[in-house]
Parts: structure tokens; C-alpha cells; sequence
């Protein structure tokens, strides 16, 4: 008995050591290439045990209990790798290879969605761009970047700001003035900048580099319930985050566009961590950039510096982070072009090299808020736009237990932007009454005489006495101006500023079948405009100059037309003071509702109410005998434009609810399909005040547009293999258009009234990649798509204030301008240990440039290539060419080649009546390369 109770004891105490027995697994992990793998995540079911692999791809797990596990290891980039281990006896030591993630389909997403998940399990439309797909594209501008992006058309033809970034056909009222309309462009999940109106876009205060980790893009869908005010779709750039070791990269960048613009740049980003579980990451970049185009000055220079500094603890993290950006750059205004069939450049002018900007110069122009204070503002056109932007935020996860978890994120931003350049570069002919009456004259009729601002020179001397009965002007002198022409153009000046406040606070929970999120966004801003057009005398050149302007008609005084640098008609083309309040404040809840292993539906809803609540100044033109100065000689300064006094305030709420329904079902491991149905809406943004009411009552608010879509995708991942596809349906209504005119009978600017529109646009999207060897990989996105004006009707002012004339045109049924059918990119790669190479075709289809449908930009296609080489470890070189065979196409159009014009006014009538009419196109940038060093630390 007593040997019978022995045995039963030692095979319980051999039991009980054999469950709680410790062990060690130790591992090896390497791509497909053999390189190891530093900082995959290697984690153990069900004993949440986790590490990282080190430098050389080595990891150990230590005081593993013997039994069945399962280990999974995770890496951005790269496809999660799960296996079944079993432990018994002794260590275990294992090695693994992970795959190349192809598409991103396992990396998780956070963008639109309220709950972290894979994009191979979301049921949203939603691409990606790596840090290396990033380092591919030459670095001109947010939107250039975008254009990688599946079914995102982009124009970035203007330069780095005054871009247009859409998708699926809701482009209505992204016009140039302020492209990204529909949708948010955000940094680490909120938006860049809260507020929109003209000239006044989140791309003024946006800049990439080697901060962003990746972009993540959600097209429409769960926008409409996931982003404030945004329903079209969500750009969200990323920074880099934790890091275990430290680590990063500086770079060394020199450019070339054309023959002799240059670029200089330099861009660093380094981040480990601090001790105590503190993690900083900091970096930004400097550049000086001649720009694409001739000009006699700097296109762009600056910067900016970002940071985060995040403490990690048992039940989530701390992140502070911020931004400082202080950088200048400008924009390109078009060229001139003739043959509606198939357009060339006109009047000498080239689509690669012409900028037709006002050349480098000082002016004072008087400040019509501040005339008898005697107060100016310098204006030189060489400053373009300079942006500055002071972002700080602090962002915070908390796991409060029992599947509860809390997350909030909070921004504050002081933003200021000043513009200083043109806001047109038409022709405008000497035979034209506009060239000399646009300067604030009363009769500017006789003798002109035209000399070059800068050496004083006599160019012309003409005699205009017979324009008013239909006769051509009359060259006095043997000199001529270049085309008999001036340029109708704009010193235009504008004053821009915000401090706004944004928060986005959710409360997640998780059951056994539902994951449930609601909470909260707030935003605030207090924005102010101040803009003032004076025009400028400059000849119509491929480089123009200032032309000093006088009216010297024989014993008369001489009388000024324009100061000495060539600008006139101060501050007398258009005038607006504005000041606003705006509040966005939304409540939303999503249920991602399990219903079976393969199968899960997500119901979402926002409640959105915005307020605006400012005023807008009223003006006139400053009256005194003698103009501002009191010199009758002196006709530049009789016109400028002034505050009354009298002030139009305005305080509308706009409320709507919208909703968001989608459902996902994984066939098997490789494959899943979804569905989505979304009804969204936009409020007005405030250039709804700002542009469409002068000097009368803001009496009515704005339209709020809906936007209803459906979508239905499929996602692949295999091995070799991967693509996802969408086909959508999207419909917008309550468009509101008006046309930006000018009356050449009384010299002035004015919007015509809005009329209400609506498009739809059913398409397909795609985006694939096939891995054919080791070292080779093909990709290929892109879109087809049937964007239709399905009700449209324009207001014809017939150029001129007076309605008597107007008429309404109806242009329902026909294409929905700079929207392509068909848009794509196509691209293979090469990679070995030490050598990289890409070749990049990117093509552009037919766009009709109005909605009458009467001027067709051509197709065009942009290829791109790069090459890489490892010179160590550390140390690599890189060559990138961009529109390597200078691409002559055509991304925008501005209509008729007249002071005033728009892309509308050339209908079909039109054209056919002005076979030989010159018109205004933006082309697309010439080639440009690059190269950089870079030493990765």
C-alpha cells in the first residue's frame, strides 16, 4: 500500500513539474532576399508573450510554459506569418522567412476606420504608399505624391500649392482656388487644417519628407462618417513611431529641371529610444528650389521641423508631437496656347520652360483698411506664398480593462499665410480699351508711352485715340512692345490667418461578437482674409518685364498710369476684409458586428453641426481730388479700393446626419470580398461668404451637398500575387457654381449667381502586383470611370454686371470636366542586395476642360525611372528622373486667352466662332532629376 501511495505521488509531482515546466524559444527571421529582419513583432498565443528581432534578426522568448502555442511574427511590410508550436522538453529553436506583403493587405490601417485593423479585413476602399514607394517621387508637392494613389486624380501642374486631389467623380467645387474641397488631408488621423476657402487649402501647410513613415488613402466610404466635413475621401500621413533601437535616415539631395534650375535639399529623421520607456522621434527638412519653370528668382525655400516624444506604459501611451513649417514657394499661372484640336504653344512661349510670372521687384501698394494711417504693404511677386504653421498635440490610448479602451487626440495649430504674386497672365492687346483704362484713369486716351521699369528705356509710344471707334492703335516711335500686347495681370496681395483647436475623443468596446466605438470631434477656428488686387503693366514675353506707364499727350501735364515698378490701379481691382468663427462638432458610433469567423458588418453614424458666424467688410473707392496722393498726375492711386464702414455679418448652422454601412466576408485565406453603402455631406466652406456676396447682404446660407455612394470590392493575397478591385457608384448633388468674371465696361471682378447641380459617376478601381522572380515586381492601379453632369445649368453674365443680358445654359447629360475615363500607373521594380531600379508609367486620359464639353485636354502619358546602389550598410545612392521623356502634356484649362475669362466661357459656339483664338492651358512640369545620398543610421 505504502508503494502503491509513492508511485501515485512521484507521477503527480512529475505531472505538476511537467505543466509548469519554463522554456525558451529562440528564432531567426529573414526576408525572401536572406537579409534578416530588425523589429518584427513575435508574439505568443495564448500567453501574450512578446519581443521584438534584434539587427540581425534574432529574438528569444524566455519562461515559455510546455504545451501548444502559437507563434505569430509581424513586420510592416510584410505578410503575418502564424504557425502552431509545441513544446515539451528542453528549448526549441526555430527559423522563419516572411513574404513580402504585396499590396499592404496584412499591415494594419487606422485610417476611416473607429477599430485597428488589417486592410485585408476592412471593408473599405483603402491603398497605401511606404516610406519607399515615398522616396521614389521627386519632391514636388503633396499632390504629385497622391497621384500614385489608386483612382486619385491629382493637378499639380501650379506647383507644390493651388492643387486639385479628388476621386470617384465628386469634384464638383474642387475648383483651382481650392482643389482639395471633398476631401481631408490629415496628419496622424487630424486634419492638417480645419477651414477651407480660396486660395486657402491644407496643402498651403503640408510638406513631406522623411517624417512620413506611410499614407494611408480611403476613398469615399467610411470618409463620409470617419473625417470632419470630408466626405470624399482621407489622405492621412503618418509619422514614425516607437522604435526599440536607434535608428533613421539623413539625405542629401541636389536637382536639376530644365536646363539651369536647381534644387538643394537636405532631410534627416532619427528617433529611438530615451530610457524609462520614453520613445523620441524628431527630424523635417531644408530646401532651396529654383522651380521648374524660367524665372529671374527663387521659386521655393524652407522647411519645417517635426518631433513626437511618446511615453509607453502597462495600459497604452502618452504622445506629444508637433510642427513648425516656415517655408515660401509660388505658383505657376499657365501658357498660352492656340489649335482648339490639338493645342501648341502661341506667342513664343514653350509648355516646358514659360512661367509668365511678374518678374523680381519691390512696391509699396497702399493698404485700403489703413488709408489714413498712410499704411502699405511691400509686394515683390518673387515671395509668392509664405506659409507658417505652429502644430502641437498630444495624443493619448488608455486600456481601461474589460475590453474597454479610451483614445484621444488633440491639436492646436497658429497658422499664417501672405500671398505676393499673380492671379493672371492673359493677353490683352494695345488695340483693347481694357490696357489703358484698366489702370484708373479717367481718359486715358492719347500718347502712352511704355519704358522698361527696370533701365528706364523708351520700348513704345503709342497713339490709342481711335480704339474707342473701333481703330487700331498706332506705334509713334520705331519701338514696339513683343506681340502688341501687355499682360493682363494682378499684383495680388492677401493676408490669411487661423489658431485652431481640433479633438477627436473615442471610448471603444469589445464583446464577444461586437466592437463598439463612439465618441466625439471637436474643431474651432477663427479665420481671417484680407485681399486686394492692383493691376500691373508687364509685356507679354516668355520673360516678361515691368513696364513703367505714362500718358503724354502734347501740351498736357504728363500724367502717371503706373508707379515706377510698373503696378497701377492700387488696390482698385477687387477688395475683401473678412473675419469668421467656424465650429465643427460631430457625435459618431460604429458597431463592427462579428457574425461568424469570416464574416463581420460595420453600421456607423455622424452627427455633424457647423456654425459660421463673422462678417465681411463693404468697401468703395476712396474719393479725393488727385487720387490718394493728391497729384493729378499721378493716376495710379485714384481707385483704390476701401472699407465703408458698413459691415455684412453673417451666422449660419448647417446640420446633417450621416451613415455608413459595410460588410466583409473572407472567402479563405487569400481572398475576401466587400460592400459598402454611404450617404454623406458637405457644408459650404466659407469662400461661399467670402467670394459670392459684395457690398450687399449676406442674407441666405449655403447648399449642403449630398454625396451617396456604393462600392463593392474584392481583395487577393497571394504569394506572387495580389490585387483589389472596387467598383463604385457615387452621386452628387446640390453643386453650387458661379462664374469669376470681369466687366470690361467698368474695370470689375464679380462672381455670377450660384446655380445648383448634380454629376454621378460609376467606375472601377484596381490595383495589383505580381512578383515574377526574387528581384522583380510589376505593379499596376488605376481607374475607369463614367463621370456624367447629369443636371447641370450655367449662368452666362455675358461679361458684364448688368443681368438684362444674362441667359441660363443647361448642359445635363454631358461629361463632368477634368475627370478622365481612364487614369493609370504602371511600374516595375528591381531589387537585390545592393542594386534598386524602377521604371514608372503614368497615364492621364482625355478630360473635357468645362462641362459644355467644347475643349478636350489630350491624353498624355509620364514616365518616370530611378536607380539605387548600396555603397555599405549604411550608405546608399539614389538617381531619379522624373517625366524622363518631358511629357509635353496638358493637366488643366483656363479658358479663353482674355483679362477675366473663364474655362466655361468656351463653349462649343465659342470655339467654332474663334477658330484662331489664343486660350490658357496649365502643362505639366518638364523633367527634373535628382539625386540623393543617404546614410541610414
Amino acid at each position: 500500500m505504502l508503494n502503491t501511495i509513492r508511485v501515485f505521488f512521484f507521477l503527480g509531482i512529475s505531472m505538476i513539474c511537467n505543466v509548469y515546466a519554463q522554456h525558451t524559444i529562440s528564432g531567426e527571421v529573414k526576408d525572401q532576399s536572406g537579409r534578416p529582419l530588425e523589429n518584427v513583432n513575435v508574439t505568443l498565443i495564448p500567453h501574450d508573450i512578446s519581443t521584438i528581432t534584434n539587427s540581425n534578426g534574432i529574438f528569444t522568448i524566455s519562461n515559455v510554459p510546455s504545451g501548444e502555442c502559437i507563434i505569430t511574427l509581424s513586420h510592416l511590410g510584410f505578410r503575418t506569418l502564424r504557425q502552431n508550436l509545441k513544446l515539451t522538453q528542453g528549448g526549441l529553436n526555430v527559423s522563419f522567412v516572411l513574404n513580402e506583403d504585396l499590396l499592404n493587405l496584412q499591415t494594419i490601417v487606422v485610417t476611416g476606420t473607429f477599430d485597428p485593423r488589417t486592410q485585408f479585413n476592412s471593408n473599405t476602399a483603402v491603398s497605401q504608399l511606404n516610406s519607399e514607394t515615398i522616396q521614389q517621387v521627386y519632391p514636388q508637392g503633396t499632390a504629385s505624391l497622391l497621384q500614385n494613389i489608386t483612382g486619385t486624380f491629382t493637378d499639380a501642374s501650379a506647383g507644390e500649392v493651388y492643387t486639385k486631389v479628388y476621386t470617384r467623380g465628386i469634384s464638383a467645387s474642387a475648383e483651382d482656388d481650392m482643389g482639395w474641397y471633398y476631401v481631408s488631408l490629415q496628419e496622424d488621423g487630424l486634419p492638417v487644417s480645419l477651414v477651407q476657402h480660396s486660395y486657402y487649402s491644407p496643402d498651403l501647410f503640408h510638406r513631406a519628407d522623411l517624417t512620413t513613415k506611410k499614407i494611408e488613402a480611403i476613398r469615399g466610404g467610411s470618409s463620409a462618417i470617419t473625417a470632419l466635413n470630408a466626405p470624399g475621401g482621407i489622405y492621412n500621413f503618418i509619422s514614425h513611431g516607437i522604435r526599440h533601437h536607434l535608428e533613421g535616415d539623413i539625405q542629401l539631395s541636389g536637382g536639376a529641371q530644365g536646363n539651369t534650375n536647381y534644387l538643394h535639399r537636405i532631410d534627416g529623421d532619427l528617433g529611438g529610444p530615451i530610457g524609462n520607456n520614453w520613445f523620441l522621434n524628431l527630424g523635417g527638412h531644408y530646401r532651396s528650389d529654383d522651380g521648374a519653370r524660367d524665372t529671374n528668382f527663387k521659386f521655393s525655400n524652407g522647411g519645417q521641423f517635426k518631433f513626437n516624444l511618446t511615453k509607453t506604459f502597462n495600459e497604452g501611451y502618452l504622445k506629444f508631437y508637433g510642427k513648425l513649417l516656415d517655408d515660401r514657394t509660388n505658383r505657376w499661372t499657365g501658357v498660352a496656347a492656340t489649335n482648339w484640336e490639338d493645342p501648341s504653344p502661341a506667342f513664343g512661349q514653350d509648355f516646358s520652360s514659360t512661367a509668365l510670372l511678374m518678374p523680381d521687384y519691390n512696391a509699396a501698394i497702399p493698404d485700403g483698411r489703413y488709408l489714413t494711417q498712410n499704411k502699405s504693404n511691400g509686394f515683390n511677386p518673387s515671395r509668392g506664398v509664405h506659409a507658417r504653421d505652429l502644430a502641437l498635440g498630444v495624443a493619448l490610448l488608455i486600456d481601461l480593462g474589460n475590453q474597454w479602451t479610451l483614445r484621444n487626440n488633440f491639436k492646436f495649430s497658429s497658422k499664417r499665410a501672405n500671398w505676393q504674386t499673380s492671379i493672371s497672365n492673359a493677353f490683352v492687346s494695345l488695340n483693347d480699351p481694357t490696357a489703358y483704362f484698366v489702370s484708373g484713369a479717367d481718359f486715358p486716351i492719347g500718347q502712352v508711352v511704355f519704358k522698361d521699369a527696370l533701365t528706364g528705356s523708351e520700348l513704345a509710344r503709342v497713339d490709342n485715340s481711335g480704339i474707342l471707334a473701333g481703330q487700331s492703335a498706332q506705334y509713334l516711335s520705331g519701338g514696339m512692345l513683343p506681340n502688341d500686347a501687355i499682360m493682363g495681370t494682378s499684383a495680388w496681395y492677401k493676408d490669411m490667418a487661423a489658431d485652431e483647436w481640433m479633438d477627436q475623443l473615442t471610448i471603444r468596446k469589445q464583446t464577444e461578437h461586437h466592437d463598439i466605438t463612439t465618441g466625439m470631434a471637436f474643431g474651432f477656428s477663427n479665420p481671417s482674409l484680407f485681399t486686394q488686387g492692383s493691376f500691373a503693366y508687364v509685356t507679354y514675353e516668355p520673360n516678361p518685364r515691368m513696364l513703367q506707364v505714362t500718358l503724354e499727350n502734347p501740351g498736357n501735364p504728363v500724367i502717371q498710369l503706373s508707379d515706377s515698378n510698373g503696378v497701377s490701379n492700387y488696390g482698385g481691382l477687387f477688395f475683401v476684409n473678412a473675419e469668421a468663427q467656424v465650429s465643427q462638432i460631430a457625435a459618431f458610433v460604429n458597431d463592427r458586428w462579428t457574425i461568424s469567423h469570416s464574416t463581420s458588418l460595420d453600421l456607423g453614424l455622424r452627427f455633424e453641426t457647423i456654425r459660421h458666424n463673422g462678417h465681411k467688410d463693404r468697401y468703395s473707392p476712396f474719393s479725393q481730388d488727385g487720387g490718394l496722393d493728391g497729384n493729378n498726375s499721378t493716376a495710379f492711386d485714384n481707385g483704390v479700393l476701401a472699407p465703408t464702414g458698413q459691415k455684412d455679418p453673417f451666422n449660419f448652422n448647417y446640420n446633417y446626419l450621416s451613415f455608413s454601412g459595410g460588410i466583409n466576408h473572407q472567402l479563405n485565406e487569400q481572398l475576401t470580398m466587400f460592400a459598402r453603402i454611404s450617404k454623406g455631406h458637405k457644408a459650404p466652406e466659407l469662400n461661399y461668404y467670402f467670394n459670392n456676396f459684395d457690398n450687399v447682404p449676406i442674407n441666405e446660407k449655403g447648399q449642403i451637398q449630398d454625396i451617396s455612394q456604393i462600392e463593392i470590392g474584392t481583395k487577393f493575397g497571394g504569394r506572387d500575387f495580389s490585387f483589389t478591385s472596387t467598383l463604385f457608384w457615387s452621386e452628387l448633388k446640390n453643386i453650387g457654381i458661379a462664374n469669376f468674371e470681369y466687366d470690361q465696361s467698368n474695370n470689375s471682378i464679380f462672381y455670377t449667381p450660384i446655380l445648383f447641380n448634380t454629376s454621378r459617376t460609376l467606375g472601377l478601381e484596381w490595383e495589383s502586383v505580381y512578383v515574377a522572380s526574387r528581384h522583380l515586381a510589376f505593379h499596376f492601379n488605376g481607374i475607369i470611370q463614367d463621370p456624367k453632369a447629369s443636371k447641370w445649368n450655367i449662368y452666362d453674365a455675358a461679361g458684364t454686371v448688368d443681368t438684362n443680358d444674362d441667359t441660363i445654359i443647361d448642359y445635363s447629360g454631358n461629361i463632368v470636366p477634368f475627370n478622365p475615363k481612364i487614369m493609370f500607373n504602371m511600374s516595375s521594380d528591381y531589387r537585390s542586395n545592393k542594386v534598386s531600379g524602377f521604371l514608372k508609367w503614368q497615364f492621364m486620359g482625355n478630360r473635357y476642360g468645362n462641362v459644355s464639353n467644347g475643349f478636350k485636354l489630350p491624353s498624355y502619358s509620364v514616365f518616370n525611372a530611378g536607380t539605387g546602389y548600396s555603397l555599405s550598410t549604411n550608405l546608399s545612392v539614389s538617381l531619379i528622373v522624373n517625366n524622363l521623356f518631358n511629357s509635353k502634356g496638358l493637366a488643366n484649362f483656363f479658358g479663353a486667352n482674355t483679362f477675366g475669362a473663364n474655362a466655361n466661357g468656351a463653349t462649343p459656339e465659342y470655339i467654332a466662332a474663334n477658330p484662331n483664338a489664343s486660350f490658357v492651358v496649365f502643362p505639366i512640369l518638364q523633367r527634373s532629376a535628382l539625386l540623393k545620398i543617404n546614410y541610414s543610421i
